[in-house]
């Protein structure tokens, strides 16, 4: 085990931010209005007293983005956090179906799959989870019988103050980073470097957000409106859901 440099995490950080920015406005410009209108339900839109087709475009692709980002930056977060853990343990990403990273440390094999937070899943997940967990230890024990394999769920941000979950730990938020990194209040100094150029990245999403709300409204009012501007909500339910 070695001690973690804070610069080395900054640098990371500042270096590899870009990808998430980047990400997200791809994910955005890539966005189709009949794609998305059809994961959503049309009978909510006329339940909410949704008049206007900005309020219905505006709803669905902020609805989009925080999906979205949360995805994209919990994979972004999950490589932060191998990294970090390379630095201490040499810990590496894990070649085992289900499983982000293997670590060893005080000749305990930690098993590790990382997710954004704490409700990251229902219960069917959560047992396709331990699933994974009971297939990596037999796999690894083929080469070692004896080796000593305990199974983590971190969650990079959020509490749970009953880790102990039987068949494997839950760490999250401030435990689980001080889990990797044996720095307990790594949690707190990873944020400094997140805000780099943040400020100037949004901006170039929000003209990408911008000509979203445009386009897509322009589209709605030509394929779901009716001449008089009303929104044609029987056209719009039959391309949602009509066989």
């Amino acid at each position: 085990m070695r001690k973690l440099n804070l610069k080395d995490v900054t640098q990371y950080v500042e270096e590899n931010i870009e990808i998430f920015h980047n990400k997200r406005i791809e994910s955005l410009n890539k966005l189709q209005l009949k794609t998305v209108l059809k994961k959503k339900n049309p009978y909510l839109f006329k339940a909410k007293y949704n008049l206007t087709s900005e309020t219905i475009i505006k709803g669905i692709t902020d609805a989009f983005i925080s999906s979205n980002e949360e995805t994209i930056f919990g994979d972004w977060l999950e490589g932060l956090a191998i990294f970090i853990n390379q630095k201490v343990f040499d810990g590496r990403k894990s070649g085992i179906t289900g499983i982000d990273l293997e670590f060893d440390n005080e000749n305990i094999r930690y098993i590790v799959t990382i997710k954004s937070g704490p409700n990251w899943g229902n219960s069917s997940q959560t047992k396709k989870m331990i699933s994974d967990f009971a297939t990596a230890k037999k796999a690894l024990r083929t080469s070692n019988s004896k080796l000593n394999i305990i199974a983590v769920n971190g969650c990079c941000y959020g509490k749970d103050n009953k880790p102990d979950k039987a068949d494997y730990y839950k760490y999250c938020g401030q435990r689980f980073w001080e889990f990797i990194s044996n720095e307990e209040n790594l949690y707190l100094d990873i944020i400094e470097p997140l805000g780099n150029k943040a400020k100037e990245r949004n901006d170039d999403f929000l003209k990408s957000y911008a000509k979203t709300i445009n386009k897509f409204t322009k589209e709605f009012i030509e394929s779901f409106c009716k001449e008089d501007g009303e929104i044609d909500w029987e056209k719009l339910v039959k391309f949602n859901s009509g066989k």
